[in-house]
Parts: C-alpha cells; structure tokens; sequence
C-alpha cells in the first residue's frame, strides 16, 4: 500500500486536476487509563482561543439567491478560489507523511487509513477555511468536491468495481460527515474531548495504547495552531499550506510561513 500511495500520487497529480475547475459541479468516553494520560497532554493553546470568523454583511438579495442555494459575490473571482482549494487539498495528500502515521499509530498499510489521515487533515483546512467568511465557506465546498473526486478516482485506478465503489462512496459519505461533527466537538472541548472524537473516528474505537493518542491530539493542536498563524488573505489566494512534523522536539513553537504565490503571478 506505501508503493501504492506513492504510485497514486503521482499518477493523480496537481496537473491532472487543474481543468476540473472549470467544470465543476458543486457537492452540495474514554475514561481510566486515558484521561490519566491526557489530563496534562498539551499546553497548546485551544480552537476555543482562535480568532473567531466575522460574519459578513450582506444585502437583502445576497441572502435570497444563497437560500436558493446559489452562491453570491464573493471577495475574490470564483476561479482564483478554486484553484487554491485545488492547491490545499492537494497538500493534505502530498505533502503529509502517511508511511510516519502508519508506523507511530500502528494503522494498517490500507487505503481506508490513507482515507483517515486524509479526512484529518481535509478537516483542519476546513476549521481554518471558516473562519475566511463567506469566502472561506465557499472554498471548503470546493475542497470536499476535490476530496472525492479523488477517492472516486484513486478506487478506479486500484481497479474496484463500480457497484462496490459506489458502495463505498456513499458510506464513506456517512462518514465523513459523522467525522467532522465529532471533530468539531472535540477540537472546542478539552483534550480528553478531542481524544476521544479521535479514538471513534481515526481509531475506529481500537487504540490500545494511549501515547498514540496523545500524539494525534498534540499533533491536531498544534496544527489547528500553526495554520491560524497563516494569513488569511494569503490562503484564500494560495491554498498553499505545509505541516508540521508529526513527531518533534518543540511542538509548542510557531514555524514561520514560508511567503505565499498567488495563482495570478507571472500571468
């Protein structure tokens, strides 16, 4: 499955993926041994302390056409949006290091665990991406259609068959949405909270060891952390985000972002 992954990536590239903007179609408790681990895990500063989104004034019209579930104006062109979006999902694939997560947290070499640190990582550019207004919220639907667009593609090329794989899909749609919830309640409440939402979800309810569990919640924390200190601006122009190690000597500190590309430069 590493082979395969590495395979995958670079069959299903950035490139191949670029003229789909402009024809896409929106998708509309633990307890004992845990909490004794948990109870001082990470002094990270919470999601509860993030800069909270400010919602957009918007006229009378804007609202109707959004209820008819069309989408209004927007700060920037649809089309710059899009791109970005294309850029932070591809991240979240390319530039994490799905053989570390198989080893530290002991996961199986699948590809439903490549689906679980991916829907990890989907998620935190979606806390992220909201708190970018409207904007934001229109970018987090592009980056959910990228997302399965990609698992539909990736199944293909693994040679699923299609009734099983549209199978698949629905229930992994399930899912995925049952995944965010409990994310969002765990990542607002304490890290017992968010280690138990990822006991469920990324675990499946099988960790038996609870370092591995204080791992992920110190890694998600520090990430949650790491891309509030990213500008904005920057990210809904760019899409570009790194991640920090999963493993490392210092999670507490802030690394620098690296200076963002517009998708428009050199144009």
């Amino acid at each position: 499955m590493a082979l395969l992954v590495r395979v995958l990536r670079n069959r299903v590239s950035i490139s191949q993926w670029v003229p789909v903007c402009s024809r896409l179609l929106l998708v509309s408790h633990t307890q004992g041994q845990w909490g004794r681990a948990l109870s001082g895990t990470s002094q990270l500063s919470s999601t509860k302390d993030s800069p909270q989104p400010v919602e957009e004034k918007v006229g009378a019209f804007t609202k109707i056409i959004e209820a008819m579930g069309f989408t209004g104006p927007l700060k920037y062109s649809k089309w710059k949006i899009k791109i970005a979006a294309l850029r932070m999902y591809t991240s979240c694939v390319e530039k994490t290091d799905f053989e570390e997560f198989f080893l530290r947290c002991q996961m199986p070499d699948t590809f439903n665990s490549w689906f679980l640190i991916t829907l990890l990582h989907v998620w935190m550019c979606l806390v992220r991406m909201k708190q970018e207004g409207r904007s934001g919220k229109y970018m987090c639907r592009i980056i959910v259609h990228f997302m399965w667009e990609d698992v539909e593609q990736r199944g293909r090329i693994m040679g699923v068959n299609s009734y099983i794989l549209k199978k698949n899909m629905m229930l992994m749609t399930n899912n995925f949405y049952v995944a965010i919830l409990g994310y969002d309640e765990g990542v607002l409440s304490d890290d017992r909270g968010l280690a138990a939402a990822l006991w469920r979800t990324f675990f499946n309810q099988k960790c038996e060891d609870p370092q591995q569990l204080e791992l992920l919640v110190e890694y998600v924390r520090k990430q949650i952390q790491y891309l509030d200190s990213m500008n904005g601006e920057d990210l809904l122009l760019t899409g570009e985000v790194s991640w920090r190690p999963l493993v490392e000597k210092n999670p507490q500190s802030i690394l620098k972002p690296h200076s963002p590309t517009y998708n428009d430069e050199g144009l």
